[in-house]
């Protein structure tokens, strides 16, 4: 069926989205080419891209928040506790820090010597070691303890991979294809242009959202993460696209309005946070759900924490105010 096309003339500012998604595609190319200047020797790892090695680090007591609370709200980050006298450790930490070096920065293991750090393994409540955690936006998961298989291991990991994206919209950090330890293959992903399969899908989104018929834009984009989920530029889009479904029919005066009069009301605050967010108020969009999650529980909490999410994809990963806000997000949440 041929979707109808809508008017959003009066309604919303497409402005405001399309130059977040500029913004997003202007990251992505700077952190390309930053990439490429390390290979030629130009200065290093770029700031928004480490070396595989720097997947795997020694935290202490002084360091603990900055290094793994902080760390976090971007990635999901890994806790082996072990020690030297301990032969076990021996055998899991190695192991450990290859699969993190796999992950290509969707993972950050962090060490902790208990010997030296003897206040965070009681704050843990270990037992035993060796014994294996996870930071996840602040927040505390317990893996496992002891050694376990190489195939147990991976498959947990692949499951706090995924629970970080979709749950707290982590996606991980990036890695300078080029360093020394990248994985085979890494330079030629940057080096080289995306393939194109569905460039003639993506082509008719954006013409679609341009002439406002959100519905077709969105199949579009739908259709595209159908064959590749994890399309940039589709997820971008569609977060965009169903942004402005959802504020084509409000009534900017009574939203405002009913977010004003009922500060605790999930529903009243996400209607207002699209509006923001639509009318370039990128940090009121964000500041709001962050302190609507901080003053609610349960399914009214998950519910805000959501749209954060959907919002922070509108915005794209890259951009420094969804960092913000996911440090933010994260401390609330801990």
């Amino acid at each position: 069926m041929q979707p109808r096309n809508m008017s959003m003339s009066g309604v919303v500012d497409l402005a405001a989205v399309k130059a977040a998604g500029e913004a997003k595609a202007k990251a992505e190319q700077a952190r390309a080419e930053s990439a490429r200047q390390a290979a030629r020797g130009g200065g290093g790892v770029s700031a928004g891209a480490v070396a595989p090695s720097a997947l795997v680090i020694d935290v202490d007591e002084a360091g603990f928040e900055r290094d793994v609370i902080q760390l976090s709200a971007e990635v999901p980050v890994v806790l082996d506790f072990w020690a030297e006298w301990c032969e076990p450790c021996k055998q899991l930490s190695p192991l450990l820090e290859r699969l993190t070096v796999e992950a290509n920065g969707r993972l950050v293991l962090a060490k902790v010597d208990v010997e030296a750090n003897q206040m965070l393994m009681q704050q843990f409540g270990i037992q035993g070691i060796p014994a294996v955690f996870a930071v996840v936006a602040g927040q505390v998961l317990p893996l496992f303890q002891g050694l376990a298989p190489e195939q147990q291991i991976r498959e947990t990991l692949a499951q706090l991979v995924q629970v970080a994206e979709e749950r707290f919209g982590l996606i991980g950090i990036e890695v300078d294809p080029n360093a020394e330890g990248a994985g085979p293959g890494a330079a030629d992903a940057v080096a080289e242009a995306p393939a194109g399969p569905h460039d003639a899908l993506l082509e008719a989104a954006v013409v679609a959202l341009d002439a406002g018929d959100l519905g077709g834009a969105v199949q579009a984009y739908k259709n595209v993460l159908a064959d590749d989920p994890g399309n940039t530029e589709a997820r971008l889009g569609l977060a965009q696209a169903e942004l402005l479904v959802r504020v084509q029919d409000m009534n900017p005066q009574a939203v405002r309005t009913a977010a004003a009069e009922n500060p605790r009301d999930p529903a009243a605050q996400i209607a207002a946070a699209d509006l923001d967010l639509v009318g370039g108020h990128v940090e009121d969009a964000f500041g709001r759900l962050v302190d609507t999650v901080r003053v609610t529980f349960g399914d009214d909490r998950d519910s805000v924490r959501l749209r954060l999410l959907e919002l922070f994809e509108v915005i794209g990963a890259d951009d420094p105010r969804v960092t913000a806000a996911r440090t933010a997000l994260a401390r609330v949440l801990f």
